[in-house]
């Protein structure tokens, strides 16, 4: 079943001051990448744990975790 993307229920006119400003909505869209098609998502999704898999930052972090909470 198709599930609903985040932001996709955000009301235009909403009363809520952090959604006030032109930039906020297209800003969450944009963050979101809620104008990929599903093929795409998963392709990005994809490029993002593989070059998570490959960064120094992601071990040195993983490394932190294990030692400080036994999480591997």
């Amino acid at each position: 079943s198709p599930s609903a993307k985040p932001g996709s229920s955000l009301p235009a006119g909403s009363q809520l001051p952090c959604f006030h400003g032109s930039s906020t909505i297209r800003n969450l869209k944009e963050r979101f990448h809620m104008n990929m098609t599903e093929e795409q998502l998963q392709l990005l999704i994809e490029q993002m744990v593989d070059g998570s898999m490959r960064s120094i930052t992601t071990k040195l972090y993983d490394g932190f975790q294990y030692l400080t909470n036994g999480i591997m």
